[in-house]
């Protein structure tokens, strides 16, 4: 059995572990960590005018996606402080912690007052609430990779971790179902009232679930061995960022994976339910179907490309992911725009002379050429639009599938958790994270609807440059041999 055994049960061989049970449990706690962050950001075109003043619906759109953006700025802090934890203390214990302040800060949004009663406290209690958010993010991605993988035989590493990469988009595909479900059972007035709050307060069902289970687990196999051998870095942080072999392969990871892998993420989901609603006019409801569906479809492909990755390498199917989203984004959302069956041809922006705020007018032609609103989208061709977004999310699959893997494999047991955490959530939470924030800024801006995909090609364009140059391929990487290598044999 080789690695696997060990895998399963440290160094005796004896299955203490159950790979399965290792896996769902890292999953669905990460799942609903992902839920509680999107849920947020699913309910922008409700929310946004809920807890920011009234008659700007566009300045309280940018607004709440700044709110949003908060979350991703802070979990760079998050991965610090809970990577230190992981690698001094433990990871189960990590993202038990995780897990605890994401469900409660979820749920306090769920009973949060409004700007119409509580006027500015309402918005400022929420940024807090999303730095809360954001460092608990922070921790927890990282300890469920971690986990993962330091349970998984080295020969098939990045299938098993791919299942944790599904979470994220699952997540969001949860918190869609949850929105439409509840949507569905009421009216448009009961929703945008009080509806809203019940994604919200779900969480706490859900977290508590996850947390029944997590308790069950023990700690990572691999840790303990380190830990009982006296081998655990006393200073995670200093060790990852001060010594340079270690920094260098943070920047790499940084720049060469998980940057490009970020912008990719982002706009194959989010980026896309901005322009079908914003840009396109396509109506929330639809909008949100048909996201639902392309995730839905294409989740499966995150094992795949794991699966793939642990035959053929990580870094191929990510540099490759990257150079496809570069070179087809462009014709793909002109396809979306004409799949729409709204004419949109341009935006128009206007700036409040009081507030300072922008205003955001798609504009379409009438029938003598002259430009004018463009209304809702009557008839979208949603089967070509599902395959649309369908096709960007493969892209996701493909560079997002193999990297827990990759991350795991790029970086010594002793500061694991502390090393990949940060590169991946400054890849994710601020180059992908922002993403949505500035493409409605550069539209806005430019007149453009297609400017705000500028910023993801040229990110994801940098990272297959530099990862084509100096990523290392990692999957014939034995992590148990740094803790045994005599006895861990063949992977075989």
């Amino acid at each position: 059995m080789g690695a696997a055994s060990h895998a399963m049960g440290g160094t005796t061989g004896k299955r203490e572990y159950s790979l399965p049970l290792v896996i769902a449990a890292s999953s669905v706690g990460t799942m609903i960590e992902w839920y509680d962050f999107y849920i947020f950001g699913s309910l922008t075109a409700v929310l946004s005018v809920k807890f920011y003043p009234p008659g700007n619906a566009t300045f309280a759109y940018i607004a709440y996606l700044a709110t949003f953006a908060v979350g991703f700025l802070v979990r760079p802090f998050g991965a610090l402080f809970f990577g230190r934890i992981g690698d001094l203390i433990g990871r189960k214990y990590a993202f038990l912690v995780t897990l605890s302040v994401m469900g409660l800060s979820t749920a306090a949004i769920g009973l949060m007052p409004t700007f119409a009663s509580a006027g500015w406290f309402a918005p400022i209690t929420l940024i807090l609430i999303r730095v809360l958010q954001g460092l608990a993010l922070g921790g927890e991605y990282g300890g469920a990779a971690v986990y993962v993988g330091e349970h998984s035989p080295d020969h098939r590493r990045g299938f098993y971790t791919s299942f944790i990469q599904i979470t994220a988009t699952l997540g969001l595909f949860v918190s869609l179902l949850v929105i439409l479900a509840t949507q569905s059972s009421m009216s448009k007035e009961q929703f945008s009232a009080w509806g809203w709050r019940i994604p919200f307060l779900i969480s706490i069902v859900l977290v508590a679930i996850s947390l029944y289970i997590r308790l069950k687990l023990r700690e990572s196999p691999i840790f303990s061995q380190i830990k009982s051998a006296g081998k655990t870095s006393v200073q995670p942080l200093k060790d990852a960022f001060t010594k340079w072999p270690n920094l260098k392969q943070v920047l790499i990871s940084l720049f060469g994976a998980t940057a490009g892998q970020g912008v990719v993420w982002y706009t194959g989901q989010f980026y896309a339910l901005f322009y079908l609603q914003s840009i396109l006019k396509v109506n929330a409801r639809t909008s949100n179907i048909i996201i639902a569906i392309a995730l839905a479809l294409s989740m499966p492909f995150f094992t795949v490309f794991g699966a793939l990755s642990d035959r053929f390498g990580r870094k191929k199917l990510m540099m490759a992911g990257c150079l496809i989203a570069v070179v087809t984004y462009l014709p793909i959302y002109h396809a979306m725009q004409r799949a729409a069956g709204n004419n949109v041809v341009t935006v128009q922006s206007t700036k409040n002379k009081i507030t300072g705020a922008i205003s955001l007018t798609p504009l379409t032609t009438d029938a003598t050429g002259a430009l004018v609103p463009a209304k809702e989208a009557p008839n979208p061709a949603e089967g070509m639009l599902i395959f649309l977004v369908f096709i960007q999310v493969i892209y996701v699959c493909m560079v997002y599938g193999p990297i827990a893997a990759y991350l795991v494999e790029a970086f010594p047991a002793k500061i694991r958790y502390t090393s990949l955490s940060l590169p991946y959530h400054i890849g994710n939470g601020v180059f992908g994270g922002l993403l949505p924030l500035i493409g409605l800024i550069v539209c806005a801006a430019t007149g453009n609807i297609y400017a705000g995909l500028y910023y993801p090609m040229a990110v994801a364009g940098l990272t297959f440059v530099v990862g084509s140059l100096f990523l290392r391929e990692t999957h014939s990487t034995r992590i148990w041999d740094e803790v045994a290598p005599a006895a861990v044999g063949s992977t075989d």
